[in-house]
């Protein structure tokens, strides 16, 4: 009677933690403050100035303070974070405007299609990665920026 007690518990405990799993899973980034602590986690460094969530929870593309980019994707149990090089990414529009097509030179894993709420949301991600796109090097100088001598 007492093994079968064990037995009953055991696979209590092993479908309370597989159901949370798969709820986790499920959730995604819909928790902004999650991919917040997950990005910082993984660059302390960084500062983050905005970030925008795909429809399906699953991506989050970040806006840092220097006008950077970064990406996050949900990986079944964990979140694999990138910060985007300049240079390294192309970017190409989905035919509804909802959504881009990225393609990361130096970490193919990640790329893919991702779809927005809105075509707005697309189009500030789009300049976003497309800021990045160029090196620093290769950016005129801002006039405000330049000094008189």
């Amino acid at each position: 009677m007492v093994t079968w007690g064990i037995v009953f518990a055991l696979i209590l405990a092993l479908a309370y933690f597989s159901s949370r799993m798969v709820r986790q899973e499920d959730e995604g980034f819909q928790d902004a403050g999650l991919a917040i602590l997950e990005f910082g986690r993984a660059f302390p460094q960084e500062a983050i100035r905005s970030l925008h969530a795909t429809s399906d929870g699953k991506a989050v593309f970040v806006r840092l303070h220097d006008n950077k980019a970064g990406f996050m994707r949900s990986m079944r149990n964990h979140f694999a974070c990138h910060l985007i090089e300049p240079g390294t990414v192309r970017v190409r529009d989905l035919t509804d405007g909802k959504g881009l097509s990225v393609e990361f030179l130096d970490a193919p894993f990640h790329n893919g299609e991702f779809t927005f709420s809105n075509a707005a949301v697309a189009a500030e991600v789009s300049l976003w990665l497309l800021g990045n796109y160029i090196g620093h090097a290769d950016r005129e100088p801002d006039a405000a920026s330049a000094t008189t001598g």
